[in-house]
């Protein structure tokens, strides 16, 4: 993931797509905005402007994949990390000056128990996790060499450097600098081995989980809000041929936020 500013002048993001979720809050500012910038066509846009909160911007960013435009969230969520602060003033100079994150999702094929398998990009993390009382056992390979024959335990995540500060935070992973090129690979509540925390890998690193006794210890596997359930296999990658970028206002920079969460007591 990288950081760029865009290049000052003659404002590139002119044509706007307000888009919001359907809380009130975000359903009002979005009325406004939209009687005071226009509301251009996803076909003719520069920019997409999402209102709501986090989950709102993961759902933005995977329903227009396909436009490859740059989005700029304004928060009208709960925490907002993925967000810009809300104000309605001065909006096409803010986007003017606005700064890049770049990245590239994940991407997981599920296999499930028989011949069928399921395709699904994550923008912040895969998760697998047990779907009965019984811990689940879980082989990891990494770039096709087993480095875990048997991991016992609620599940495992493998997480983007965006989201690092998500579900892989909560479950004790580590957070991941955006120019780091690395993803992280964090178990969820290991039982065996005990002491193992997890690894950092390289974003071109190729992953596979393989369900020990799938049959027995089911398990489900989750691509930011995409479920397989009963997978006997996941593979995972980094998808080159899709690239994420959202806009930050320069004060509220992604990479120095991500930064300090690090130092969070």
């Amino acid at each position: 993931m990288r950081l760029q500013a865009l290049k000052h002048g003659r404002n590139p993001l002119k044509n706007i797509r307000f888009v919001a979720s359907d809380t009130d809050a975000a359903q009002h500012a979005v009325q406004r905005l939209v009687r005071r910038y226009g509301n251009a066509s996803l076909k003719d846009a520069d920019v997409i402007v999402a209102i709501g909160g986090d989950g709102f911007m993961l759902h933005t960013l995977h329903e227009t994949l396909i436009y490859k435009l740059p989005i700029y969230g304004m928060n009208k969520g709960t925490i907002g990390f993925l967000m810009n602060q809300y104000n309605e003033e001065g909006l096409p100079e803010r986007l003017r000056l606005a700064q890049s994150a770049q990245w590239h999702p994940l991407s997981m094929r599920a296999y499930c128990d028989g011949t069928e398998n399921i395709n699904a990009l994550a923008i912040n993390e895969v998760s697998l996790l047990r779907q009965t009382r019984q811990a689940a056992k879980i082989r990891i390979y990494v770039n096709d060499a087993v480095k875990l024959d048997e991991l016992v335990c609620d599940g495992v995540l493998v997480a983007t450097a965006a989201g690092s500060t998500a579900y892989n935070a909560s479950a004790h992973g580590p957070i991941l600098p955006l120019s780091a090129g690395i993803l992280a690979l964090t178990p969820i509540s290991p039982f065996r081995p005990r002491r193992w925390r997890g690894a950092l890998l390289s974003r071109q690193a190729r992953i596979k989980f393989e369900i020990i006794d799938s049959q027995k210890r089911a398990v489900s596997a989750t691509a930011d809000y995409q479920e397989v359930r009963n997978v006997a296999r996941v593979d995972i990658a980094e998808e080159n041929d899709i690239t994420l970028r959202l806009l930050f206002d320069p004060e509220h920079n992604l990479e120095d936020r991500i930064l300090n969460e690090q130092f969070m007591i």
